[in-house]
């Protein structure tokens, strides 16, 4: 049996995604990889570059801020007669700028927390990149609850406190909605 060894491409690739080549070559060979649209094929790079950093804080911070705040957001608007829904798309949107201006203000310093040994992070690794705004699009996708509303529970709740009149504890409606998800 061989080893399992990661090959990593050459540092100095270069992507020309006009011709579909790497460094001038042909990119694989394969007609299948290439999108059949234009504009896909146009912006996306059908390879990866696995120097771009993905775990950042930018990542971490602006993809728990927009899922916890879809998710206030859509909830807070199902109530309206109307109900106003905030799609995945918007914060898509918006997190691009924010991104690259959090890459350009956040500092470049590398921190050492105590008991992570020797092991050093940055607030910002580097430029703000595709594979941190497809995280952050991930985790709004999971804030505005994949557009099909609030858990069921929750007009369970609501059904209790306006047309029975009865309290219901915090932690009573939480077991609940969490308990009764698919």
């Amino acid at each position: 049996m061989g080893s399992l060894e990661i090959q990593t491409p050459n540092p100095t690739t270069t992507l020309d995604p006009e011709k579909h080549a790497i460094n001038g070559e042909n990119a694989g060979g394969d007609a299948d990889d290439l999108s059949p649209v234009e504009e896909v094929r146009l912006t996306v790079a059908n390879t990866d570059d696995p120097t771009l950093p993905v775990w950042t804080f930018r990542m971490w911070f602006l993809g728990l801020i927009s899922c916890a705040l879809l998710s206030f957001l859509n909830q807070f608007f199902v109530y309206r007669t109307e109900p106003l829904v905030i799609s995945q798309i918007t914060v898509q949107v918006a997190s691009l700028p924010i991104g690259q201006f959090m890459a350009k203000v956040l500092p470049r310093k590398r921190f050492g927390l105590p008991g992570l040994g020797s092991r050093k992070f940055s607030l910002n690794p580097g430029p703000f990149n595709m594979k941190e705004h497809v995280l952050i699009t991930i985790f709004a996708n999971a804030g505005s609850a994949f557009g099909s509303g609030s858990a069921y529970a929750v007009g369970i709740v609501t059904i209790i406190k306006a047309f029975y009149g009865r309290q219901i504890s915090f932690l009573a409606s939480w077991l609940l909605i969490i308990t009764t998800q698919d």
